[in-house]
């Protein structure tokens, strides 16, 4: 069941035999697709910084969570898994990050070194959405920048967030779509549906 407000999140077990790390997000997220029975720790990328993950690989005891997916769709095509967030913005020659629509999806806090948001879980059964309307300045996208690393976001009419657990969007021109940091084409659609515990992992 996917974790309310104020509950206690997963438990403290010994450590599983044949515990395999990974240290990228895009790697635990190829790992938990393959539904392997050989059970995967985070060591590193922003949902191991989401959850807090103790540096030392050597220990006997592990935390073992319960945690959401994102099941990713686009153009209509194979279903990807991602496990920390999602981002949509234009190609570089139309200003990527600094003009044009942007979309971030957080199942983690953070996105690099950017706290993205306080609010999100990665197994309260929802996924974050923070938007910014392409009529948003490049000004105004340096301020909100420069907050982002402490978690203050600059209030502004063309920055929408909200919480969701499926949505679909579509973009007049394909757009660069970056899954768990790993960019994976333009694309003119992008479907998000929440899977709720979805898999375990260990940290």
């Amino acid at each position: 069941m996917t974790i309310k407000r104020g509950e206690s999140w997963g438990r403290q077990v010994p450590r599983p035999d044949q515990l395999r790390f990974l240290d990228t997000d895009a790697a635990l997220a190829a790992a938990l697709a393959e539904m392997s029975e050989r059970p995967v720790a985070v060591g590193g990328g922003d949902l191991a910084r989401t959850i807090g993950v103790s540096p030392d690989v050597g220990r006997d005891q592990f935390n073992e969570l319960p945690i959401d997916l994102i099941e990713v769709r686009l153009d209509g095509g194979t279903v990807r898994l991602v496990c920390a967030h999602v981002a949509v913005r234009s190609p570089w020659w139309r200003g990527s990050w600094w003009f044009g629509p942007l979309m971030l999806v957080m199942n983690a806090e953070f996105l690099g070194r950017w706290k993205v948001t306080e609010r999100g879980h990665p197994n309260d059964g929802r996924v974050e959405v923070l938007r910014c309307d392409k009529t948003m300045s490049f000004r105004q996208r340096v301020a909100a920048r420069r907050r982002l690393p402490t978690g203050g976001h600059l209030p502004h009419p063309a920055i929408e967030s909200r919480s969701i657990s499926q949505g679909e969007w579509s973009y007049a021109s394909p757009q660069v779509v970056v899954l768990d940091g790993r960019k994976v084409g333009r694309f003119s659609k992008v479907n998000v549906v929440v899977r709720p515990d979805a898999a375990t992992i260990y940290g």
